[in-house]
């Protein structure tokens, strides 16, 4: 393994084109007064991978990239749920709750391919997000 310095943080930011900025937590003693201190940084770190905020991921240092950014994206530990995904359940639901007043017997078979079609969707949205980790 290489003496890299790996940390594990959470994408505060991503506006920036290729650049997140992730929010590090660290707790430690105080050396006089033995309280614990928790302290937050925050590190530009350039994103081949496409992070979305709230993602938690683990930054590598690297060579410098630019005048600010020294660490590289080496993986999404966790990625956050968005409301993208959330909606797109939602609105599958409602669909086949509308289909499913009209109680027939072509309903069933539509209501089933309704719901196929909008869990295939929100699996190939869950699988873009993790694909780019």
């Amino acid at each position: 393994m290489n003496k890299r310095r790996r940390l594990t943080g959470t994408v505060k930011s991503n506006k920036m084109d290729k650049t997140v900025i992730v929010e590090v937590t660290r707790t430690y003693q105080h050396p006089l007064y033995h309280k614990v201190v928790r302290s937050v940084k925050a590190y530009k770190a350039h994103d081949e991978i496409g992070c979305n905020v709230g993602d938690k991921v683990v930054i590598v240092e690297s060579a410098p990239i630019s005048k600010t950014v020294t660490w590289v994206v080496e993986s999404i530990v966790k990625v956050e749920i968005r409301q993208e995904s959330i909606e797109a359940i939602e609105a599958a639901i409602e669909k086949a709750e509308d289909l499913a007043a009209e109680e027939s017997e072509d309903t069933v078979e539509i209501f089933e391919d309704v719901i196929e079609e909008e869990l295939e969707e929100v699996a190939e949205i869950v699988e873009d997000e993790e694909g780019a980790a």
